[in-house]
């Protein structure tokens, strides 16, 4: 019966396991010390030999003839653990098994000794599977085992393993294998099984195995029925995935801003039945070697893992191509990936993004912001300023005068102060200015904020207005109704009309500070609502 690839060749010691020396050194130094741990915590992404290491783990604990960390494979004991029927090995899927009677019957089992070995070993694989319930009764067990019993649980989600479980095992994370250490072991694999492998088709298994040896063995076997020599074409074709030059046509596509064409490429692809999310997936992955190649280019050759030919054609995109508009790519296809999981046509979502990258690119680098009718109006003031011109405030003083709707048929009480003449201590201050604030706020809150910070005084039938804001005078001379929704409110909290007069107590290089403030939010505005437009 045949046996599928990836089951023929799972490493059967610590040796043949790759990428993952941190891990398997420390745990083969644990068992030449014989200073093993009660319980172990396996975590990582799928294919990078967390559950492989758990058998071998089991194996060699209790491998009376273990050779410098790792299980002989000749003794019986190996030899029943390698075919699955070694009782005191005892591996549970918690993705099928995840209730708290299974759990249960799993801590009434481990009460018995061992029939045959040192110890009993439970894997409990995809242990973040298990329900709060199972995971509280497997806690009860794991708090004091009884000395012949481990365990080692194996998930890819660490985060849903309780703490309380977590804490009470020594955890070793599993990291993605890199793709040279995939590429040599395909290669190794290919010699053993005679399949013609070649480098590029390797390299091209690697990248699309995303760090996991399983896939990449799996996607070798799979390659070896549907072609006799397997080459980087022959991966394309039964991946369904892109070919090289499709796949950088797109690239230079868009970074011409050549909607048409790149549009054209992927007409093609479709027509090929090719995956088009596995062609977004493709495009993030290469978008990301030009933005290392862009960002880092002396580095480039030793922190991207790519064929030769491709580095050139990869350069070339990243050489025409500037790093903002490269990193907006790069999140454009990531934000098009996540909605083609959710869309029913994922053609158009393609699509529409192609075209919407290679027009806002246009777009961004061809139409500039004009700000200069902005800039020469903002020039004029600030020299205005500069020469000590305050607008508006041509008077130190000014009488503002009004009849309130309210008592429009009463005459405007003549005045009898000498308004310019007045000193303010001559003044009694306003204890009711605050009501008035508040009554015009309610009458006229757009206005009211430019009296904001004041106070006010009379003298006779004179009121006189104390406000930090310069600007407060063109409000109400700009506008006859502000004047009387101001004597409407003074006269409804006092009783009585008033003549209104208003004085500035900022100096005028404050007002210069604050008109700069003034032209400085502007300019900002200005430029955000110009780039908005544009985008």
């Amino acid at each position: 019966m045949y046996k599928a690839l990836y089951r023929k060749w799972r490493p059967l010691t610590f040796d043949d396991v790759i990428s993952q020396q941190h891990i398997t050194e420390t745990i083969k130094n644990q068992l030449r010390n014989e200073k093993t741990a009660h319980a172990y915590l396996f975590t990582g992404s799928r294919g990078t030999g967390k559950t492989t290491c758990a058998r071998i783990l089991a194996k060699a604990v209790n491998c009376p003839n273990m050779k410098d960390g790792n299980p002989c494979l000749e003794c019986d004991i190996c030899k029943e653990a390698d075919e699955g029927s070694l009782t005191d090995i005892i591996e549970i899927d918690a993705a099928s098994n995840n209730g708290v009677e299974d759990i249960r019957d799993l801590r009434d089992g481990a009460v018995y000794s061992p029939e045959r070995c040192r110890y009993k070993i439970y894997i409990i694989d995809e242990v973040h599977m298990l329900s709060t319930s199972a995971f509280n009764a497997l806690l009860k067990i794991m708090e004091e085992p009884p000395p012949y019993v481990k365990f080692i649980l194996a998930t890819t989600e660490i985060h849903k393993v309780p703490a309380t479980v977590a804490s009470r095992c020594q955890r070793y994370d599993f990291r993605r294998i890199r793709q040279n250490d995939i590429a040599d072991r395909l290669m190794y694999i290919a010699s053993q099984e005679h399949i013609e492998l070649t480098e590029d088709g390797a390299v091209l298994i690697a990248k699309l195995a995303d760090g996991g040896m399983r896939d990449a063995v799996s996607l070798l076997d799979q390659c070896s029925v549907c072609a006799e020599k397997i080459d980087a074409d022959a991966v394309s074709q039964t991946a369904g995935i892109a070919g090289r030059d499709f796949l950088y046509d797109i690239l230079e596509s868009v970074a011409d801003f050549d909607a048409p064409k790149a549009l054209s490429v992927t007409a093609q692809l479709y027509d090929m039945s090719k995956d088009l999310t596995r062609l977004c997936e493709e495009l993030i992955l290469q978008l990301r070697n030009v933005m290392l190649i862009k960002a880092s280019p002396v580095n480039a050759d030793d922190i991207i893992a790519v064929m030769p030919d491709d580095m050139i054609r990869l350069k070339n995109i990243a050489a025409k191509s500037e790093l903002d508009n490269i990193m907006n790519w790069l999140s454009q296809f990531q934000t098009c990936r996540e909605r083609m999981s959710r869309v029913m046509n994922k053609r158009v979502e393609f699509e529409m993004n192609l075209i919407k990258i290679c027009g806002n690119i246009r777009q961004n680098n061809v139409t500039a912001i004009d700000n200069s009718e902005i800039y020469n109006k903002i020039k004029k003031l600030e020299d205005k300023i500069n020469s000590g011109y305050i607008p508006e405030q041509k008077k130190e003083h000014e009488v503002l005068t009004a009849s309130s709707p309210a008592v429009e048929n009463e005459p405007v009480p003549n005045v009898k102060v000498d308004i310019k003449n007045v000193k303010e201590e001559e003044l009694e201050p306003c204890s009711r200015w605050d009501e008035i604030m508040q009554e015009f706020r309610r009458i006229n809150p757009a206005v009211a904020g430019s009296l904001e910070g004041s106070r006010a005084s009379t003298l006779g039938n004179v009121l006189f207005i104390f406000t930090p804001n310069r600007f407060f005078m063109s409000l109400f001379k700009g506008s006859k109704d502000n004047a009387i929704s101001l004597s409407k409110a003074i006269y409804t909290v006092l009783g009585q009309k008033y003549r209104i007069t208003a004085r500035c107590i900022t100096s005028v290089e404050e007002t210069k500070s604050m008109a700069e403030q003034m032209i400085q939010k502007a300019i900002n505005s200005s430029i955000e609502t110009a780039v908005d437009n544009n985008n």
